[in-house]
């Protein structure tokens, strides 16, 4: 068995108990008479005893026996039925993201006990993640009557949902789709019709309906992403009585991938027919043909960004995990310090321990920013106060891009640092490394390209409120350093890096504006993934010290001898590492931007032939 589940949560608990003022949180209506941060610790132990016992063990089964098509419908392996019911059953699946139940988890809490979920089957955990954000979005939009009629099988997982976006000749292009939804003698139901293809979890047999948030153009709407309206579109019709027809909604066949075999990626076919039929989300398309759908999409879409982060965290970290507990058996060399003493294991080795560290620090670093996400999501949906839910929303706005992008990223390069530890065997399919080094790449592509995360990033968030909004995150990296230069004498040079960092940020800020209105606006694109990594570098920078100052100070309460003095320890050297291997990339990309090369745009399509 080349799976092994070797989740450490005491991170997770450090950023809980410690780090993150989730009182606040916890001192809203929704959550001050269920949680205490005393029960914290308990719930994590318990998520990580069932993500260890329950979930871990189905995950051979996604590689082995994978997801099927078989007799036109996906087929996937039947271990994961038996623990999709268990975690609808006990609380741990779809009813969470049910906001009008009293008791649910505070996002805060459950990003990271997904994470850790996440960990033990990550072709698995999309089965349960799907059905949460149809779910979510239709209690948002819904009407009552939509409400009643799909929600309860929803919140309970009887039923699951999809995000249903992607057609043929419509991938990141969304405006250019072709699914056409046709009036009906109702005004709340259109026929639809149309293809859609790499719908994760769009067909399945372990629940009795797919309920698919169907993105298509209203017969004579605007043209482009402004003229699309969602439809609930279930592939059972669902009638008044509740029983239900097939609906015209068929799974045509299921994609052979490179990674996440167990997780069914779908293509479907709507009203082959002419008789599938979508109740239509809000309102129908204006006087000008604007439709409400890319809004409501982008609802479900940008807490599946999120999503996309914390797994390919999950998995880099369980690699990292398993790596480590391979290098402390595997003997190999000597020192290069002691050439003549005897054989040591390889973790013991200085570019091992880089590729360790490497792993720890920026794992620690994706862990902090998602966990940012979490508690501004809690903060916009259950604060009293309509300002503050405001300022968390912005907040959210600014970082959305960089949780997606930067894990998945980053994900790539450690599995891959991770996969090199083990030397030859770390090539095997007998030894994990090979199977996460598969599954991490597909979420640089899922809910929206990397490239689509800068542009975004640079093209709407830097501008966003006339720059206030972002000018405000940069902000808290500056205020950062004003507190504390002169004063952290251990991270007096990390500090210093950081503002040398921030400075160069701006300078990079500059050097875009200046392309931008210029008549060279092909050098933001050019520029801009790198941007991206280089902006999330720089505010993880400032959270990871801002985690190394408590840190520090547990140190000196706690002593040498106390068991907990290796995690404060490591905290405080994940922040030295990063601060002193992965920041000063910021400058690096300010000096490559400043130089403006346009290579790229004037070498002619004809050179790559060769």
């Amino acid at each position: 068995m080349s799976y092994i589940y070797s989740y450490n949560t005491r991170d997770i608990k450090f950023i809980l108990n410690e780090w993150l003022p989730v009182e606040e949180i916890l001192g809203f209506d929704k959550f001050k008479d269920y949680y205490s941060k005393e029960d914290f610790n308990t719930i994590i132990d318990q998520v990580r005893k069932i993500a260890a016992e329950v979930i871990a063990p189905t995950a051979e089964d996604g590689e082995t026996i994978g997801a099927r098509y078989v007799d036109g419908r996906a087929v996937i392996p039947p271990s994961f039925h038996e623990v999709y019911r268990y975690m609808q059953d006990n609380g741990w699946g779809t009813s969470n993201v049910d906001h009008e139940a009293e008791g649910i988890l505070p996002t805060v809490l459950n990003g990271l006990l997904i994470e850790i979920e996440s960990a033990a089957n990550p072709a698995f955990m999309p089965y349960v993640g799907s059905g949460s954000g149809a779910a979510a979005v239709i209690q948002k939009y819904g009407s009552a009557a939509q409400k009643e009629r799909y929600l309860p099988k929803l919140f309970d997982g009887t039923w699951s949902g999809t995000m249903a976006i992607t057609e043929p000749s419509a991938g990141s292009d969304v405006g250019d789709l072709l699914s056409k939804a046709y009036p009906t003698d109702d005004p709340e139901i259109f026929n639809i019709k149309g293809n859609k293809i790499f719908i994760t979890a769009g067909d399945r047999d372990d629940v009795g309906n797919v309920v698919h948030l169907y993105l298509a153009r209203v017969e004579g709407a605007a043209s482009g992403t402004k003229g699309l309206s969602l439809f609930i579109t279930p592939k059972y019709w669902v009638n008044e009585d509740g029983s239900l027809t097939p609906n015209d909604l068929e799974c045509s066949g299921i994609e052979h991938k490179l990674g996440l075999k167990g997780s069914a990626t779908c293509a479907l076919a709507a009203g082959d027919n002419n008789n599938c039929r979508g109740w239509i989300l809000g309102d129908l398309p204006d006087e000008n043909g604007r439709g409400q759908g890319m809004a409501q999409m982008f609802n479900m879409m940008n807490e599946a960004r999120l999503d996309t982060g914390r797994l390919s965290t999950a998995v880099t970290a369980n690699a990292y995990w398993n790596a480590v507990a391979y290098g402390r058996e595997r003997v190999q060399g000597r020192l290069l310090t002691n050439p003549k003493g005897d054989r040591v294991t390889i973790d013991k080795h200085e570019d091992v321990k880089r590729m360790y560290l490497q792993n720890k620090a920026t794992t620690e670093a994706c862990r902090a920013l998602l966990s940012k996400g979490y508690y501004y999501e809690d903060i916009r949906e259950w604060a009293p106060d309509q300002e503050r839910r405001e300022w968390a929303q912005r907040k959210i706005d600014m970082i959305t891009p960089l949780c997606k992008a930067y894990p998945s990223d980053e994900a790539w390069i450690l599995t891959a640092e991770s996969l090199q530890s083990y030397g030859g065997y770390g090539y095997c399919e007998d030894y994990p490394a090979a199977n996460a080094t598969r599954d991490v790449k597909i979420w640089s592509i899922w809910e929206g390209t990397n490239f689509i995360q800068s542009m975004d990033l640079l093209g709407r968030k830097w501008r966003q409120n006339k720059g206030q909004d972002f000018a405000a995150l940069l902000k808290e990296v500056q205020d950062f350093i004003a507190e504390n230069k002169g004063q952290l004498e251990a991270f007096e040079k990390e500090i210093g890096f950081l503002e040398k960092a921030l400075a160069a940020y701006y300078e990079i800020q500059g050097a875009i504006f200046q392309y931008a209105t210029s008549g060279k606006p092909q050098l933001m694109t050019i520029y801009a993934r790198r941007i991206l990594t280089a902006t999330a570098q720089l505010y993880c920078g400032y959270l990871l010290l801002d985690q190394a100052k408590i840190a520090l100070k547990r140190m000196a309460e706690l002593g040498e001898d106390h068991y907990d003095y290796n995690f404060y320890l490591g905290k405080v050297m994940s922040a030295r590492w990063y601060l002193n291997n992965a920041v000063p990339n910021v400058w690096h990309v300010a000096d490559l931007v400043k130089i403006g090369d346009t290579s790229v745009i004037e070498a002619p399509e004809a050179i790559f032939d060769y």
